[in-house]
């Protein structure tokens, strides 16, 4: 299985960071991606290792990291995911959640992370939170047919996620997609698994049966388990499908 979104280098696994991938080992993990919160976040990717678990990272600045004030200049973010230790550009995106005051900052980075990805043509890794239509219309206007992503954490209706296929999107399942209450998984059943990814965004959103723990690494197989249900398809080939997804839109051979 492949964890396509985690934050490993949070201080919530400072303790047992080690027992964390071991259980993600044990679990059957072997491909672990870590989307960027702010820069900071980088040198603390190259400290993870673990002789089972290769790890990707990205470089970007979350939509709530721009509502602290942390920024980074386009050359500078030009640079870094022009590397080929960088797989990917993001996270970026846009959240109304917390506040709606910096809706015009936020769009302009996600602008910005767009016109990086396209320039070095890497895949963009999308946050959305109480955003979608904002989230959507961006990236149509920014898709020129060289503009890859996905959409994680995928919480989005029928038509939401169709219309993120068609722009050129990919759906990031996790955590939220478990919960019996929230609905998703009414929508994913109706949307083709050729575009899903799953994912942890651990330490948070734990799926069922884990709802309200910390989230880790090995806890991708209950999304995995839930979304085999969901779409019909036996364990291995749910896990198969995605897999090749994942390994696919990041460009990992």
């Amino acid at each position: 299985m492949i964890d396509t979104h985690c934050h490993l280098y949070l201080d919530q696994f400072e303790d047992d960071l080690d027992a964390v991938l071991d259980r993600a080992a044990k679990a059957g993990v072997s491909h672990i991606f870590l989307p960027a919160i702010d820069l900071d976040s980088l040198p603390k990717m190259d400290q993870l290792q673990h002789s089972e678990i290769a790890f990707h990272k990205m470089a970007g600045i979350h939509p709530t990291s721009v509502n602290d004030g942390k920024d980074i200049i386009e050359e500078k973010l030009h640079d870094l995911c022009s590397r080929p230790e960088y797989v990917a550009v993001g996270e970026t995106g846009l959240d109304y959640y917390w506040s709606e005051d910096y809706k015009s900052e936020q769009q302009e980075s996600l602008q910005m992370h767009c016109r990086v990805a396209k320039e070095v043509q890497k895949p963009i890794v999308l946050h959305n939170r109480e955003s979608t239509g904002d989230l959507l219309d961006i990236i149509e206007e920014e898709q020129d047919g060289n503009l890859n992503g996905i959409w994680h954490s995928f919480t989005g209706s029928v038509e939401e996620g169709k219309r993120a296929v068609d722009l050129g999107l990919e759906l990031g399942i996790g955590g939220i997609f478990t919960f019996k209450n929230a609905g998703v998984d009414n929508a994913v059943a109706q949307l083709p698994i050729e575009h899903m990814m799953i994912e942890t965004d651990a330490p948070f959103l734990a799926p069922d049966p884990k709802r309200g723990k910390r989230n880790e690494p090995a806890f991708v197989k209950y999304t995995a388990e839930r979304l085999a249900e969901v779409m019909d398809m036996s364990l291995d080939e749910l896990e198969s499908v995605t897999d090749e997804n994942a390994l696919r839109f990041f460009g990992i051979s």
